[in-house]
């Protein structure tokens, strides 16, 4: 947080005696905000709105594992690799349009460009329900992820232009929770819709993604109404409100600033190295990530169960994976600390995929590997989700913080692309190829993530010890100089 940071707590603005950030600005009109109220009535409005568009994203994403288990292949006459292959397909659209995407956001608004996404890949989820053949799931695969990519990048920059640093961190988690939670409820629809096997001479898995894309195309046109844009334009706060917002957020961080697009701020972000170390802390975890959400169903049917049985047995662990990884970042949150927390949750994921591999015989028993999948779920989306804030907290400069996120997306998902050729049906039922990079990469992320933590502490340090040297230096906010330095300036203290 800023040294220099200026606390907007409870308190009458305008009224005599009360203290309320000045700057020429931002009006602030006379009236009672209560702080934590207003703070209430933002995570109403916002939160849910962009929950759902990210559970849904998930849902579309991952019901391909839901829809393998019920004959998608089969009746698509693909072997096990070429389904794989799909797989990876949908990671290289969504590598290859992360940064485009967050660059159009930053140029449009959210009110028009999160529906609209949402709106092209329901369109294309549907699409995957009709498809007949092999190349047509090729195909549809690369555009749902090209259209899904800009979501959670997106997100996560329109989320750090409504709260204050100390308080993102735990917003971006409880949004990053619905992965897990479309994994639970993935499993429960895939479950009831694979009962309509025969509706219109359609095979199960056929109503899985017609009716799961038919459901996220009406949910998106309804975004365009729900979604709002920033806090200085939304009609649902007063004027008073408004102005109140802008000054707290004024007073913490650059979100409030009038900044134009510039490519040299987008270099800026490619040039600092801490960027690559945040697209590598995610790297290392995507993999593990999308390997457990694409394959789950699999390998619990590979434990022995039927179908039916696998679309039911998902729930549990990605149902104890979103509460914890809710609890994790409230406790994160209030300690301020992020890599302890990413790495003891990835230590818990390590402890998951050794009981994977050590279990010689799943089939024998099957409870051993299904207690492996609980410690993997409950220590990956926790960690994933720390992550993922940690870069929405500590890289100031809209632009350089927009390009951050969507680099570290990007670079994540290059795991994933990985990841999507490591479960081959000849490994069945052990998966001993996929286990084990999983569990490599996660030794990976430790590794990152504490090194990473290390950078920040240094940084910070020098920070300290050049305001120490120089106690003439300006406030974060007190130019237009100060400002263009960005999470450069002295006085921007990152949260390790």
């Amino acid at each position: 947080m800023l040294t220099d940071e200026k606390r907007v707590d409870d308190q009458k603005v305008g009224a005599p005696g009360a203290s309320t950030p000045s700057d020429s600005d931002v009006e602030v009109v006379p009236g009672i905000i209560h702080e934590k109220k207003l703070l209430r009535i933002l995570d109403l409005r916002l939160l849910p709105a962009v929950s759902i568009l990210y559970l849904l994203s998930f849902l579309d994403r991952s019901n391909v594992a839901n829809a393998r288990i019920e004959g998608l292949t089969t009746d698509l006459h693909m072997t096990g690799n070429e389904y794989l292959t799909g797989l990876t397909l949908y990671f290289i659209g969504y590598v290859l349009f992360e940064l485009p995407c967050n660059i159009i956001l930053k140029r449009t608004t959210p009110k028009f460009w999160l529906p609209t996404l949402t709106v092209a890949w329901g369109i294309v989820a549907t699409l995957m329900g009709v498809t007949h053949n092999k190349a047509g799931f090729f195909v549809v695969r690369f555009f749902l992820g090209m259209t899904e990519s800009g979501l959670f990048p997106g997100v996560v920059y329109y989320l750090s232009m409504w709260y204050k640093r100390e308080e993102r961190q735990y917003r971006i988690s409880l949004f990053f929770s619905c992965a897990s939670l479309a994994g639970a409820f993935g499993g429960i629809l895939a479950w009831g819709i694979s009962h309509m096997r025969g509706v219109g001479n359609y095979a199960g898995w056929r109503w899985i993604f017609i009716l799961e894309g038919l459901l996220t195309i009406a949910i998106a046109v309804a975004a365009y109404w729900f979604i709002s844009n920033y806090p200085d334009t939304v009609s649902w706060l007063s004027k008073e409100e408004r102005a109140f917002i802008q000054a707290r957020l004024k007073a913490d961080s650059d979100a409030t600033n009038k900044e134009k697009f510039q490519w040299s701020d987008v270099v800026e972000a490619l040039k600092d190295p801490k960027v690559w170390l945040y697209g590598a802390g995610f790297h290392t975890m995507s993999l593990p990530l999308y390997t457990l959400s694409l394959f789950l169903p699999t390998i619990i049917r590979d434990m022995g169960y039927t179908s039916a049985q696998s679309q039911l047995l998902t729930i549990p662990p990605y149902a104890i994976a979103t509460i914890f990884t809710i609890f994790w970042a409230i406790w994160s949150e209030k300690t301020k600390k992020r890599g302890p927390f990413i790495t003891a949750t990835s230590a818990c994921a390590v402890i998951g995929y050794i009981i994977l591999l050590a279990n010689k015989n799943p089939k024998a028993r099957p409870g051993v590997s299904y207690a492996g999948t609980f410690l993997a779920a409950i220590g990956i989306y926790p960690s994933v989700a720390l992550v993922l804030s940690w870069p929405a907290i500590n890289v100031s400069g809209q632009t350089k913080r927009a390009t951050a996120n969507a680099m570290q997306i990007s670079i994540g998902n290059l795991g994933a692309v990985l990841g999507t050729q490591l479960y081959r049906p000849s490994t069945s039922p052990r998966y001993v190829l996929g286990h084990s990079f999983a569990l490599g990469y996660l030794v990976m992320n430790i590794a990152v993530v504490n090194l990473l933590w290390w950078r920040l502490k240094q940084e910070n340090k020098q920070k300290q010890q050049f305001l120490a040297e120089h106690p003439e230096t300006n406030g974060f906010h007190d130019s237009e100089d100060d400002l263009k330095l960005g999470d450069r300036h002295p006085r921007w203290i990152f949260q390790a």
